[in-house]
């Protein structure tokens, strides 16, 4: 899809980060949008920024928890009567949480809400939208993985099942479509997009998402939680009073956005040259390609306790995996 130019563009997950981006640079370039997020505030900035400089441009906005199918089937009705469209021609299935790291000793409620955002998010965005991109004259699903859709792991001592749990699926799932729509609906594509540290406010949102509010309003019982964490990976953190863990956790979460080695924005340019390219594989940033062809060449050792210091010794993740 060489234009994006009068299109009709869906994202998920529109409201801040890589789906922010994505919205805007779609509207920039001619295209329609229609963007679902779980807050109303965060979506008419978005939309504000948007129109700036494309007043032409239809962009709506849609609350919708990704995660619910029914709210999913509605946010696709509300598309097509607000666009008064029977087709789209690109679905952004973006939209993420963190959360649910420990299978064997976490919060199995956390580690389903997780995984339900992460995964179910976009199967049954993929399930709602695909025949609108079957209508259409030519059309692109594009599913956002991980590079924890290929390497389970965000360092030595912190589990991190859910999401990569979710993100491996996501991956095999759109792999498996590239097939299914060879034979069936060869005018519709696919891309699996696989980002590294991007500079996004996941961190800050999740908590939010999980019902527990922003890192600075945790509850003893999950400041609890965060320093057992903590002690089990060896991080003297016992005296340490409740609201500076708070603050520590805040703190990391604003890092996390602003000191990443690639911006929202610059992954979206790469995801949306991916797809003007026809690419149905699209990793983002040094550090996804990186890990990308480490793993590759030795695949065994992915989960030994000194692979992330061979990814920090070429200069990847040191400021996300540090451990003080």
């Amino acid at each position: 899809m060489e234009s994006f130019a009068d299109r009709i563009a869906v994202v998920t997950g529109g409201g801040t980060g890589m789906g922010r981006e994505l919205a805007r640079k779609l509207a920039a370039a001619g295209a329609h949008v229609a963007m679902c997020d779980v807050s109303a505030e965060n979506m008419a900035e978005t939309r504000r920024l948007c129109l700036i400089g494309s007043p032409d441009i239809r962009v709506t906005t849609h609350l919708c928890d990704v995660s619910n199918e029914t709210q999913v089937l509605g946010f696709r009705d509300e598309v097509m009567e607000q666009h008064d469209t029977g087709h789209v021609n690109l679905v952004f299935n973006n939209a993420g949480i963190g959360g649910g790291g420990e299978f064997v000793d976490g919060d199995r409620d956390e580690w389903e809400r997780t995984f339900a955002v992460c995964w179910y998010g976009v199967y049954y965005s993929s399930r709602a939208f695909m025949p609108l991109l079957i209508a259409s004259d030519e059309g692109v699903l594009v599913n956002t993985s991980s590079v924890n859709g290929f390497w389970a792991s965000i360092g030595a001592g912190v589990p991190h099942t859910a999401y990569s749990a979710a993100k491996f699926a996501v991956k095999g799932f759109t792999e498996a479509l590239i097939t299914d729509l060879r034979l069936n609906a060869p005018h519709v594509k696919c891309a699996v997009v696989m980002p590294g540290h991007i500079g996004t406010s996941i961190g800050l949102n999740t908590s939010q998402v999980l019902g527990k509010g922003s890192a600075l309003e945790m509850t003893d019982d999950a400041v609890a939680d965060v320093r057992k964490r903590m002690l089990k990976r060896g991080l003297p953190v016992s005296n340490v009073p409740d609201e500076h863990l708070r603050h520590l956790m805040h703190q990391r979460a604003i890092d996390f956005r602003d000191k990443a080695p690639c911006s929202a924005e610059q992954a979206a340019d790469i995801i949306l040259t991916g797809v003007r390219e026809g690419r149905w594989r699209i990793l983002v940033g040094d550090d996804a390609q990186a890990v990308d062809r480490i793993v590759r060449e030795d695949p065994v050792s992915a989960y030994d306790d000194d692979f992330v210091q061979r990814l920090m010794a070429i200069g990847h993740f040191r400021g996300l995996m540090r451990e003080e």
